[in-house]
């Protein structure tokens, strides 16, 4: 397998599970919404710091696919 096909394929690997973690982004973010007067504190805080770490987990995949991209303009 050559290098260009090696990177291609990890490339589709991490865009994969940048969906996986938008969808569950997405989801969380959308039962806080919708549950947020009939949930403990204790529950809405850890939804709120999760959502939060998956954001923050997306733009730095989302980096790391952006600088793969680029990396295949030199093979």
């Amino acid at each position: 397998m050559s290098e260009l096909d090696v990177a291609k394929e990890q490339i589709a690997y991490l865009k994969f599970w940048l969906g996986v973690m938008v969808v569950t982004d997405i989801s969380l973010f959308g039962w806080l919404i919708s549950n947020t007067s009939s949930t403990t504190l204790r529950l809405l805080v850890g939804g709120c710091v999760a959502v939060i770490a998956i954001t923050v987990g997306i733009a730095l995949l989302h980096r790391q696919i952006e600088r793969r991209i680029q990396e295949l303009r030199g093979l």
